[in-house]
């Protein structure tokens, strides 16, 4: 920032983050009905961070480095200390990600919301240097490796919820694939921030494109980074599905096709890489704390073939 609060708009010098010739990426994004969940059990430390998340993992998978951020929270009427939670959660989030927040809205508007309910949306801003963006580069054999997720983190919320009233569980009943915690508990665990060890990956060399698993899961997401006439070829048996998918999957009756563009079944976020720099990037982001699992690679064709099954 290159001014202090209260004006009518943040100011913000990239060259003075350090970029000589900058791009601007912007990415907006909510937290979807995670935030019902959040909302009914009270457990509001978590969401801002989801809503961080959201947009800054899109931003990176354009070689963006977050500059800043800014939410948006509307109400009926505010509670103070709800707010002062979910915001700390936003700087929580934006201090992982390495971005500013330098502003926001929080509007009260009676009538418009139920008692308690509330709103979120997210705004974030980052920067590439012109030419260094991506994908760039993506070509038949390049490996694909998955970033492990942190859980369901923030799509398909809806069809969790469906799957919880049909199956009988209230928020309060204790997870069935991890009993220390509340079902809700387990459900609200924050969306994980991938951008540090990603862009330490990038300026490592070897990146050609990420994706984003959000909604649509790997299926829709992967193809979005891929150029016309390359596909992407993923071993399902590659990974086990975390509890919380076996769970979804089970309880709720979905099939692995939904379950594969519902949700992200375990991967967050997924690197095209090339095949010479596979086994040093795995280990770069192995040693930055994430778990790395190698998925498949790209081919000739279109789409998202699928080997063998989700394992049980």
């Amino acid at each position: 920032m290159v001014d202090g609060l209260g004006g009518f708009g943040a100011l913000f010098d990239p060259r003075a983050a350090g970029f000589a010739d900058p791009v601007l990426v912007a990415a907006t994004d909510g937290v979807g009905t995670k935030l019902r969940i959040a909302i009914d059990t009270g457990e509001l430390d978590g969401i801002g961070a989801d809503l961080v998340a959201m947009c800054v993992n899109d931003l990176v998978c354009q070689g963006a480095e977050p500059l800043f951020f800014l939410d948006y929270f509307a109400t009926g009427k505010l509670s103070v200390a709800e707010g002062a939670r979910v915001i700390e959660g936003i700087a929580r989030g934006c201090a992982e990600a390495g971005a500013a927040l330098i502003g926001g809205e929080t509007a009260e508007m009676p009538g418009m919301y139920a008692a308690g309910d509330f709103d979120l949306a997210g705004f974030a801003v980052g920067a590439v240097e012109r030419g260094q963006g991506l994908p760039a580069g993506v070509a038949e054999g390049d490996v694909l490796l998955g970033l492990a997720s942190s859980g369901v983190h923030s799509n398909g919320f809806s069809l969790v919820r469906r799957v919880a009233e049909r199956a009988g569980f209230g928020w309060a009943a204790p997870c069935p694939w991890d009993a220390g915690q509340s079902l809700g508990q387990a459900l609200l665990v924050p969306t994980r921030i991938y951008v540090r060890p990603v862009l330490a990956a990038i300026r490592a060399g070897g990146v050609h494109a990420l994706a984003h698993v959000t909604g649509g899961g790997i299926t829709e997401n992967l193809p979005r980074v891929l150029p016309a006439g390359l596909g992407a070829e993923v071993d399902l048996a590659a990974w086990e599905r975390p509890g919380v998918f076996r769970w979804l999957a089970q309880a709720g009756g979905v099939s692995e096709d939904e379950m594969l563009r519902a949700f992200n079944c375990g991967i967050g976020m997924i690197a095209v890489v090339e095949p010479e720099r596979a086994g040093a990037l795995a280990a770069l982001l192995a040693a930055a704390g994430e778990r790395v699992v190698p998925l498949g690679r790209i081919v000739a064709g279109a789409g998202v073939r699928y080997a063998g099954g989700l394992a049980p």
